[in-house]
């Protein structure tokens, strides 16, 4: 099966971002996929915003882009647009990172009326970055995200299915066919 580096862009240690990514990580690695998730706040904030490409944590996560087969990209939306620490890690990767991956963007916010910063923020940079296959996001409301006391997390009911579709189709965009036939 596929690698696949699960990134979050957020900056909060406790990110409903970041819960509800490792929460689809599951999914994939069920699907037998090799999930490495990716908290883009871990690395060190003057590494990221002094663009030091040469720091050891930098070179490290621009292995993990490079081996990877895919990518799950998941950021809060702030401002209608992407995160800045998202933006960050990304300026430190070559122009063409994403050549040959399959990407799957995701976003969550407060509104509704930021659904389309996946469209007008996000895609247009992953598509500048070379990725051969952006799969079709997802946009999920905070308000459907729920923390588990456990540090888990469960999706309002129709946020889940549609989320359980786009990681299903990003599965097959990744080479494993049989995703959907056994969701059927």
């Amino acid at each position: 099966m596929a690698t696949v580096l699960s990134l979050s862009g957020s900056p909060s240690a406790t990110s409903r971002t970041a819960r509800l990514l490792r929460h689809l990580d599951a999914r994939l690695t069920a699907q037998g996929h090799q999930v490495i998730p990716l908290d883009v706040r871990t690395l060190p904030a003057a590494a990221l915003l002094g663009a030091d490409f040469s720091h050891p944590a930098i070179v490290r996560a621009r292995a993990l882009v490079e081996q990877a087969d895919g990518l799950v990209v998941g950021t809060p939306v702030y401002k209608a647009a992407y995160s800045g620490l998202l933006k960050s890690l990304l300026d430190l990767l070559p122009q063409y990172a994403l050549a040959g991956k399959t990407v799957l963007p995701l976003a969550t916010g407060g509104t509704t009326a930021h659904v389309l910063a996946i469209d007008y923020a996000l895609r247009p940079v992953l598509s500048s970055m070379g990725a051969a296959h952006i799969v079709q996001g997802w946009f999920t409301l905070d308000t459907d995200i729920s923390v588990e006391p456990d540090g888990g997390v469960s999706v309002a009911a129709g946020a889940a299915e549609a989320l359980e579709q786009v990681v299903d189709q990003f599965s097959v965009a990744l080479g494993h066919p049989t995703v959907l036939a056994a969701a059927s």
